[in-house]
């Protein structure tokens, strides 16, 4: 029986990182890593020093993967395109784990924020097991999300009395917010959404590099820090190379 685990490792904070992820990055006998060719290499630095601070002297292996590029950015056919994207995933992983993990053994991917949002390393995970011609058994270990670490940071709450929250891919905020959700989590944004939809009676609480030395953090009236935001997003992109952000959209109760 070859064994996986999934460790979540939160948003970028090293001090986020749960006591049981913690533990779990001393047990394991081999680390994955996915790489991307265009991707930050901060992120995959910052795995390897986490697993040095947590680890000790504790020998282990790591097996690089290199992702599969991600056309669908631009395609009409978005679904089908991601479909065939993990399904190359699947079938890269499952080879690694199948030659480079032997049975008894564990590995782990390091992911990032927490494996069940907004992340398909547990859903690759769950078919390699499925189609697998090995055992395959693995654990989720959840991490602090970049919901969470928005919302903490903004010292705001989630949600609010009797209110439903919705969590979002900015692709669906092309016709705006939801008429019957006040409070949405967007999430992938490559676009600035938020620029494109009525500001009215909406406030914004907007994050990006949350955890890290780079943290920028901006709230207010969606009319009033719009532009704001999309500088800062500039600026960043242009010093960094990349993003990850994120925002709570929140409708104005009258």
């Amino acid at each position: 029986m070859r064994r996986l685990l999934l460790i979540g490792i939160g948003a970028g904070d090293p001090d986020h990182l749960t006591l049981q992820a913690a533990r779990a990055l001393g047990t394991f006998d081999v680390l994955f890593v996915v790489t991307k060719e265009d991707g930050p290499q901060e992120l995959v630095s910052h795995r390897r020093q986490l697993v040095k601070s947590h680890r000790g002297d504790r020998p282990f292996r790591t097996v690089e993967l290199s992702d599969p590029p991600r056309p669908w950015r631009d395609a009409t056919d978005y679904g089908g395109e991601v479909g065939r994207w993990r399904t190359a995933r699947v079938e890269l992983w499952e080879a690694a784990v199948g030659d480079q993990l032997g049975d008894g053994e564990c590995g782990a991917f390091l992911v990032w924020g927490d494996p069940s949002l907004y992340e398909s390393t547990l859903t690759v995970v769950e078919e390699i097991r499925r189609r697998a011609t090995f055992a395959l058994e693995f654990e989720v270990i959840p991490g602090v999300s970049s919901v969470h670490a928005l919302t903490a940071r903004h010292r705001i709450s989630l949600n609010r009395v009797g209110s439903a929250v919705q969590i979002t891919p900015a692709r669906l905020l092309a016709n705006g917010m939801p008429e019957d959700v006040d409070d949405v989590v967007v999430m992938l944004d490559p676009g600035a959404a938020f620029a494109r939809i009525p500001a009215d009676d909406l406030d914004i609480y907007w994050g990006a590099y949350l955890g890290t030395p780079d943290e920028l953090l901006i709230s207010g009236a969606l009319a009033d820090v719009s532009s704001a935001i999309l500088a800062e997003r500039e600026d960043a992109k242009r010093r960094k190379g990349w993003i990850f952000d994120i925002y709570l959209l929140r409708r104005r109760r009258r």
